[in-house]
């Protein structure tokens, strides 16, 4: 139950980044669940991988390298679907930082919610 609801509502901050930043277009609802399904596809399957490869440039940046890997698995996700487009590097860079951060709130509000006894 969890899981299907952070999946609706990470669809749903998706709509809002796209609300919010100009860089970032998503078409539809449908759309928005596909993107968000694919965007934690990728942080699940290749972003370790990423973050494995790339560890020294990671130390030596102090981790703010990991803002790039996160704008890349978001501007593969955009590169991969229809109903979802980022403009370039840039704006894939600040919409994955908009993203991540209502994906906290997101994280913080389930947590709150299925609290385990």
């Amino acid at each position: 139950m969890k899981l299907l609801l952070k999946w609706l509502l990470s669809a749903a901050a998706l709509l809002l980044v796209a609300y919010l930043y100009s860089g970032v277009q998503v078409q539809s609802f449908a759309s928005a669940l596909i993107a968000a399904f694919v965007i934690g596809l990728f942080n699940a399957v290749l972003r370790p991988v990423l973050v494995v490869l790339t560890l020294p440039v990671t130390l030596v940046t102090v981790g703010l390298f990991l803002f790039v890997i996160n704008a890349l698995m978001f501007w593969a996700a955009a590169g991969v679907l229809d109903g979802f487009h980022v403009t370039g590097f840039g704006a894939a860079l600040l919409g994955s930082l908009i993203y991540s951060l209502l994906g906290l709130l997101i994280e913080s509000a389930l947590g709150g919610l299925f609290l385990q006894k």
